[in-house]
């Protein structure tokens, strides 16, 4: 009871997280493949979050220990290192903004049936109603909703899981044939599911981020034993639902014959609708939810996490990290990446596809360098003996780097030759 208790008071980072990681890795990627490949696709999607889970609890281990962010901990192990991280929020942060809320945009009106406004328009209202949100309630605020919007999220989707379930699985069309999981593409899908399950590996500064600011809101800092339990409950949370969304998409889609669409937007319309025909039209509201509540989350949960990366970046660059750390830096920010995305959504929404797939490829392929920074920076001398991680984490660091390196070449061979 007392160990409950103390997970709820320190509750913030962990659902920050899980709320930031469960957007479209889980609504589009767990879901197809499970679509596309059946059960057998748990093994995967169970691998990325055992392999990935020491790079992530390291943003909250560093910060919980030193007081500091994972970033200005970059900074300190030398200039290189804060540089790489730079370029690499920099590239993630030209188009990920705009496309999240161009396909939470797109399920809106999807969901509502609503015909006479576009997919940018309705995403350039969120940009403004998240903006007023964050700058208003800032972190205490955002909390505070997706202490709501998480629950609503989780239930919604586990009453869909147990919908599909109970209905039982579709019967294969005559003749069905699973896709091969080893040609070409199946092993491209493998590494785009492993890549971004559960977030991609810069998530970690974000989590440092938001526990800076869950330190000034308590006004002092829990036990580290407290802290990786609230981050542990956030991210077994996000492996859970990954799940769900996979049992989903195996049991109403697999064998099915359907081609799903490539695009996120209309990728979820059809999971919607197959659904519904699948259960009955009034489980419509329950997949309807759990859609748009991924995906919103996700959305405003990105804008304050960019912004606050940005800041923090900048402010180590230059040395004067006080003068940045005031509210008025953050509402600039907002701002700022509020109104870079609308120009993205309105000069570049024709190239999207490829900006995003630029930004995410550069993610993906130096994602072991910054799991690798992260590990430099929690066995320094910031950190007290007794406080580094022990040796299994470790050993499980180190296998998560050389796995994620052999996607990562793999990857670039298979993009370049």
């Amino acid at each position: 009871m007392n160990k409950l208790k103390s997970v709820l008071k320190n509750l913030g980072p962990g659902l920050l997280f899980a709320s930031m990681a469960i957007g479209t890795s889980h609504l589009v990627l767990s879901t197809k493949a499970g679509a596309q490949y059946g059960w057998l696709m748990v093994i995967p999607i169970l691998l990325a979050n055992i392999l990935k889970y020491p790079f992530f609890e390291f943003g909250i281990r560093y910060t919980n220990v030193t007081g500091k962010s994972i970033i200005e901990g970059y900074k300190n192990r030398g200039k290189g290192y804060l540089w790489l991280y730079a370029f690499i929020t920099i590239a993630t942060s030209i188009a990920t903004p705009a496309a999240l809320c161009s396909i939470t945009a797109g399920l809106f009106i999807t969901i509502f049936d609503i015909q006479v406004v576009s997919i940018t328009t309705v995403a350039v209202c969120l940009f403004v109603f998240n903006s007023f949100i964050l700058i208003i309630g800032k972190y205490k605020l955002l909390e505070s909703m997706l202490k709501f919007v998480v629950p609503v999220l989780f239930m919604a989707l586990l009453a869909t899981t147990v919908l599909v379930i109970n209905k039982g699985a579709i019967t294969p069309v005559t003749n069905f044939k699973a896709p091969k999981f080893f040609d070409d593409m199946g092993v491209l899908f493998l590494i785009t599911l492993i890549g971004w399950m559960p977030t991609a590996v810069e998530g970690s500064s974000w989590l440092s981020l938001w526990t800076v600011e869950k330190y000034k809101i308590i006004d002092k800092k829990p036990p580290l034993k407290e802290a990786l339990q609230e981050f542990n409950s956030g991210y077994i949370m996000t492996a859970i639902l990954a799940i769900f969304f996979l049992i989903i998409g195996s049991m109403t889609l697999f064998g099915s014959g359907v081609e799903l669409s490539g695009k996120a937007v209309i990728f979820a319309d059809q999971v919607i609708q197959i659904f519904t025909t699948h259960i009955g039209s009034w489980g419509y509201v329950f997949i309807a939810v759990a859609a748009f509540a991924t995906m919103y989350s996700t959305c405003l949960t990105n804008h304050d996490a960019i912004t606050r990366v940005s800041i923090d970046v900048i402010a180590n660059l230059s040395g004067d990290k006080k003068d940045f750390t005031s509210k008025k830096y953050y509402t600039i920010g907002i701002i700022i990446l509020a109104g870079m995305s609308v120009i993205v959504l309105y000069a570049l929404g024709a190239n999207m596809g490829l900006i995003l797939g630029v930004a995410t490829g550069v993610s993906f392929v130096l994602a072991p360098l910054v799991g690798y920074m992260n590990l430099k920076n929690v066995m320094s001398n910031e950190i007290p003996e007794a406080d580094r991680p022990n040796l299994k984490l470790q050993i499980l660091t180190y296998a998560g780097i050389f796995f994620l390196s052999l996607l990562a070449i793999y990857y670039g061979w298979m993009v370049f030759f």
